[in-house]
């Protein structure tokens, strides 16, 4: 690949992912605050903070093609919802989840530093929990701990079993970065990981 590709992010689900491409990158941490604004449309929310964190590393890359993407969970309750960081806050999210549909909008940007031209989708994809109870929750969040995750789990690993149905196009795109969409994008930028630029 002759242009650096840079992920903007320190996310390890995220790295793992892009691994999947087989495209030599680089991440680095955004110098961008994420900011969950409940008045904003959640499809519009994680679009502009995945162009945020983009567009952020942009002064250090002058000739790069940079990844930025952001997620936020919309409860049953129309709660836009992102990483709880803790136990307590992890267990009121799947609490509120429990038996119910919730929806996930991954956002995803890929800057041309070079040029400056800004390509972005957003993904959006619905989980069913099943229902559970209070045990089966606390079990679930002390082994596996997913206190960084939107909506409290890692559909990668134990977290399926506290599902009941999943609806979507591209499940990459719950645990963070949407690859069907991103190597869409990536061609449109003459990257495409099949034929790698």
């Amino acid at each position: 690949m002759s242009r650096q590709l840079i992920l903007a992010s320190t996310s390890p689900y995220r790295r793992q992912l892009l691994r999947q491409l087989g495209l030599p990158f680089t991440a680095v941490a955004p110098d961008f605050e994420e900011v969950l604004d409940q008045q904003i449309a959640p499809e519009l929310l994680v679009k502009h903070l995945a162009a945020g964190k983009a567009r952020s590393l942009a002064p250090r890359f002058g000739d790069a093609l940079i990844i930025g993407a952001d997620q936020v969970l919309v409860d049953p309750r129309g709660q836009v919802l992102g990483k709880p960081g803790d136990l307590a806050a992890a267990r009121r999210q799947l609490q509120v989840m429990a038996g119910k549909r919730s929806c996930f909008f991954t956002g995803l940007a890929l800057l041309d530093s070079a040029s400056g031209a800004l390509l972005s989708e957003v993904v959006r994809f619905e989980v069913q929990l099943r229902p559970l109870t209070s045990g089966q929750i606390d079990a679930y969040l002390q082994r596996e701990r997913p206190f960084d995750c939107a909506g409290s789990f890692r559909i990668e690993g134990l977290g399926i079993a506290l599902m009941e149905r999943l609806a979507g196009e591209d499940y990459s795109s719950l645990i963070g970065l949407p690859l069907i969409a991103l190597t869409r994008l990536l061609a449109a930028c003459h990257c495409d990981p099949l034929q790698p630029c």
